[in-house]
């Protein structure tokens, strides 16, 4: 295997995209794979698309392939509906897992659509749960016997950090808390073992370092031999045993496909497999040197060239996800000056530049040109041009 595989992504020739940890780039192929789907399959065999274009297995083999990605077994992971509803199913079946306990662990830096479902998942239960968010260095001092589901996201959002996913989740079973992982900047940007892990479910999205587009499906993992005792809070025609038997009452598949909820989006999961072809003789060691690497050269140049910047990320690699954050005042319009100029990161409140390192599509070259522009965009306080002061929607 050889890195980058730049011929293989549809990015600008005047653009070095390091923003792959919000959103991946267009794989060459999902283009035409979304035309086949729409014109031929859907197009001429109309709904006949199910059956001829095996349509309706179509998630259990894109899961197969993630599944290779993040250290899980064939079958162990479902597809569909979106990264919240996955969240949701983990935290409920949880809840059911240990109904004697009352408390949801999780850390105050964790993504904000994984405590509002905690909070939202609480108030409908309604029996007195309690969410914990320590900071995330102090999450091992709280995991408690009182604790019915440490919920973290494995790589944090806006510094990078890196929990220790085998640690935290020994430490969990150690006191009977069930173990769920968020892999949203985890999965296709650092090397995966969940089965090693032995933690109960994982959930995470596919339009970050997977490359599966906006909106792509998400994706759940749960422990083979649990998964027969899992009781879905959702439950949705796609995840009943025997869909087209049409019964009224719900009897869950005896698979991790329990936990599909609605019909499968199609056209998104396809656009996901032609994306996955990337990665088809791709070893993530391999991933997580090259990533290392470039970062370790962007936070040199960096810290060299622009020292009003300061690391907010780990400094040691090992403590680091495939993504370098720096602290600045003016983030916000540095990082506006900076897009303009051709090099896409992007901005998390209140004051984090962040910028992904995806070694399918980036270089060293790449690296330094960007460092490079961002030196003159620092320097030449560029940044305080009046339009870049007006904040999108979307940051």
């Amino acid at each position: 295997m050889s890195l980058p595989k730049k011929e293989l992504f549809d990015i600008p020739a005047d653009v070095i995209y390091l923003d792959g940890n919000s959103l991946g780039p267009l794989p060459k192929g999902a283009s035409t794979r979304a035309g086949e789907v729409i014109e031929k399959e859907w197009g001429r065999e109309l709904i006949r698309a199910w059956n001829t274009a095996d349509w309706i297995a179509l998630p259990k083999r894109v899961g197969d392939r993630i599944a290779r990605l993040i250290g899980a077994p064939e079958g162990s992971v479902a597809t569909g509906d979106t990264l919240s509803i996955k969240v949701y199913q983990a935290l409920a079946a949880a809840f059911k897992m240990r109904p004697e306990r009352r408390v949801i662990l999780s850390d105050r830096g964790n993504f904000p659509t994984d405590l509002y479902m905690a909070q939202g998942l609480m108030s409908t239960v309604d029996k007195g749960y309690e969410l914990r968010t320590p900071a995330p260095e102090d999450v091992m001092d709280h995991i408690s016997e009182d604790v019915a589901a440490v919920m973290l996201t494995h790589v944090d959002y806006r510094s990078g950090r890196l929990h220790d996913m085998k640690e935290v989740t020994e430490r969990a079973h150690a006191v009977g808390a069930v173990m769920i992982w968020d892999l949203a900047h985890s999965a296709g940007a650092v090397p995966l073992d969940l089965s090693g892990s032995k933690a109960e479910f994982a959930v995470g999205c596919t339009y970050k370092y997977l490359n599966g587009g906006p909106g792509a499906p998400a994706f759940i993992y749960a422990r083979p031999d649990l998964i027969e005792s899992v009781e879905p809070a959702l439950a949705g025609w796609m995840g009943h045993e025997a869909p087209f038997a049409m019964e009224p009452d719900y009897r869950p598949a005896m698979s991790t496909e329990r936990l599909r909820v609605g019909t499968p989006p199609v056209v998104q999961l396809s656009i996901l497999d032609a994306a996955l072809d990337a990665w088809n003789d791709v070893d993530m060691s391999d991933i997580r040197k090259a990533s290392l690497d470039l970062s370790e050269c962007f936070i040199a140049e960096v810290e060299r060239r622009c020292p009003v910047l300061k690391l907010a990320s780990p400094r040691e690699g090992e403590l680091r996800g495939s993504q370098v954050s720096f602290a600045f005042e003016h983030g916000y319009a540095a990082m506006q000056a900076l897009i303009d100029r051709g090099v896409i990161g992007d901005f998390r409140a209140p004051d984090i530049m962040r910028f992904g390192f995806t070694p399918l599509y980036l270089d060293e070259e790449d690296v330094i040109a960007a460092a490079k522009i961002l030196e003159k965009v620092i320097a030449g306080e560029l940044w305080r041009d009046p339009k870049y002061q007006t904040k999108s929607r979307v940051t």
